[in-house]
């Protein structure tokens, strides 16, 4: 019996994932358990192929799991849970690790499926982060939860806030109280209020150290004062996730190319959301073009014509010119694509 040759052969594994596979699973040897697995997720749960390498390539030692004491009793439990036998392959495949503890069936039941609500709520967590349901639930999980609600999160906020930023509910909860007062105190936004609650799950995992070196990053690159920081996290608070390479490039952009003062920008911190190449940037070109062609009066506002949808833009500032600037959708498309047309140059 040979590991390597069986996850090729059998579970349908690439080179590559076989050598990260494999080094977990050199005790095998033979295939007993193995095929044992693959016949349960092939007939028991009805994974394809596909899923099945999907599975092993994501949690190799899912083949040392025991079917008669493990994976069967556990499918068996989520089905009395109400799940279909679509919903518990899908549970399978998004988190396998998982799947073949148990334990994890009793915390569904009685926590988490009540917290939630619905299986589609619990699926949709699952797929976004396979590990969030393996935090310690009494001193990790149950915790954060309550903090939230002494917070003023209402139990709909709070699964929303599960299903979209699993990750966070998998920190410490003394974390989470920590960033909770440098939003409270750090930032001036009253504990409670909406805007709290939008900055908190914003920021939640950066963690205070490092949500406070992105300010001061902020601040240096952008030459906004303290104030006006605070301002502009508090209106859009993913900020705080921009690289310092994107951010550097798009502060250059705005404010030597564009002429954009660093207070505009902090009124209108959305515009750093914005994608330079595919937004920011061919918007700037085309709008610039018409002017100085006279197309166009000078003096539109910037964040008007970026914050508009590409359909709305399209109808507003490229096909009315057509006939003027035949190939100003021509020009446009290549800007967008990286490249400056000669005629925007």
């Amino acid at each position: 019996f040979a590991v390597e040759d069986y996850l090729v052969e059998t579970c349908g594994l690439t080179l590559a994932q076989v050598l990260k596979a494999s080094a977990k699973l050199s005790h095998l040897k033979s295939p007993t358990n193995p095929d044992a697995v693959v016949a349960f997720l092939s007939g028991g749960l009805g994974l394809s192929s596909a899923d099945i390498a999907a599975v092993v390539a994501k949690d190799p030692k899912f083949l040392c799991a025991s079917v008669k004491k493990t994976l069967a009793p556990v499918a068996a439990g989520l089905t009395d849970l109400g799940l279909s036998r679509a919903e518990v392959a899908t549970i399978a495949s998004s988190a396998p690790c998982y799947f073949r503890t148990r334990s994890n069936v009793a915390n569904l039941k009685n926590y988490y499926l009540p917290l939630l609500g619905s299986s589609e709520n619990l699926l949709l967590a699952l797929k976004k982060n396979s590990r969030f349901f393996s935090s310690d639930l009494e001193r990790v999980v149950k915790p954060t939860v309550a903090f939230l609600r002494e917070h003023g999160f209402s139990d709909r906020e709070i699964v929303k806030a599960l299903v979209s930023r699993s990750r966070m509910f998998a920190a410490k909860p003394e974390r989470f109280r920590a960033m909770a007062a440098w939003v409270d105190q750090g930032l001036g936004v009253p504990c409670g209020s909406g805007m709290f609650k939008h900055i908190l799950l914003a920021a939640a995992r950066l963690g205070v150290e490092k949500a406070v070196a992105k300010m001061e990053h902020l601040k240096d690159t952008l030459r906004w004062s303290d104030t006006e920081a605070s301002l502009a996290v508090c209106k859009a608070p993913l900020v705080l996730w921009i690289s310092k390479d994107l951010l550097q490039r798009k502060s250059e952009f705005l404010i030597l190319e564009v002429g954009l003062e660093p207070a505009y920008i902090a009124r209108r911190p959305v515009l750093l959301s914005y994608s330079l190449e595919g937004r920011l940037r061919p918007r700037y070109y085309v709008v610039k073009f018409l002017e100085e062609n006279g197309l166009l009066d000078r003096g539109r506002d910037y964040y008007s014509k970026v914050m508009i949808s590409e359909k709305v833009f399209m109808e507003k500032f490229i096909c009315p010119h057509k006939v003027a600037a035949p190939h100003i959708a021509e020009d446009y498309a290549a800007a967008r694509r990286g490249e400056v047309p000669a005629r925007f140059r």
